[in-house]
């Protein structure tokens, strides 16, 4: 499973590629706008910035919602730097703008994808990465895990080599459960890949192996 790390803030990117378990990073203009980045320049500079901490891929985001839009922002945001996919949304418009990068050679990650019929469309049209949104399934009450599940069985059925990115995660046991039904790949905030390292038996048996080791010193 890779892990990637969903923020803009170039202080847990660096944390998370020093901890040796980074794969690749996914942002947003409204995690920009969270670090203060704001403006076209500033948003394609910061782009950049990451790609040069990290060493795995960089999911930079369309804004047009019409073909011919996304087609133009997305050719210019993959010229930036070799690691960049572009995210485009899973609409009509995202879904021709799919099949067109993925005919030209660029990367994708199909974004705001909530359904298995979404992710299948877009695994047709061949994107990169398609981008279930967990979290936000289940605040109004529906199984975002189950989605995960589902997904991967129609992958499987047909042999689609599109990844299966499991965004909008919340907490640790997100990622645990995502890896148990097969996401390729996770993204969320560092406080919950870090959530990864404790247990409470880990901080007690450390504490006795000193403890026992000091005695005779």
């Amino acid at each position: 499973m890779k892990f990637f790390i969903d923020t803009a803030n170039i202080d847990q990117i660096r944390d998370a590629q020093e901890l040796g378990i980074l794969d690749g990073v996914t942002t947003n203009p409204s995690l920009m706008a969270k670090e203060g980045i704001t403006g076209k320049n500033n948003i394609l500079k910061h782009y950049v910035d990451i790609c040069n901490i990290v060493d795995g891929d960089v999911s930079a985001e369309v804004i047009a919602t019409d073909l011919q839009g996304m087609i133009t922002e997305g050719e210019a945001l993959a010229d930036l730097h070799e690691q960049i996919v572009v995210k485009v949304p899973m609409i009509r418009d995202g879904v021709k703008a799919l099949k067109y990068f993925a005919d030209k050679g660029i990367r994708t990650n199909c974004t705001l994808v909530f359904s298995p019929g979404q992710a299948l469309l877009a695994a047709k049209a061949g994107a990169t990465y398609v981008s279930p949104f967990i979290g936000r399934l289940d605040d109004v009450s529906s199984d975002g895990i189950h989605l995960i599940s589902e997904i991967r069985h129609i992958y499987d059925n047909y042999g689609y080599q599109t990844e299966i990115l499991a965004a909008s995660i919340r907490h640790t046991m997100h990622i645990i459960d995502c890896a148990k039904v097969g996401a390729d790949v996770m993204t969320g905030p560092l406080s919950a890949i870090e959530g990864l390292l404790k247990h409470p038996l880990t901080d007690i048996g450390l504490e006795k192996f000193l403890a026992d080791y000091n005695k005779g010193n």
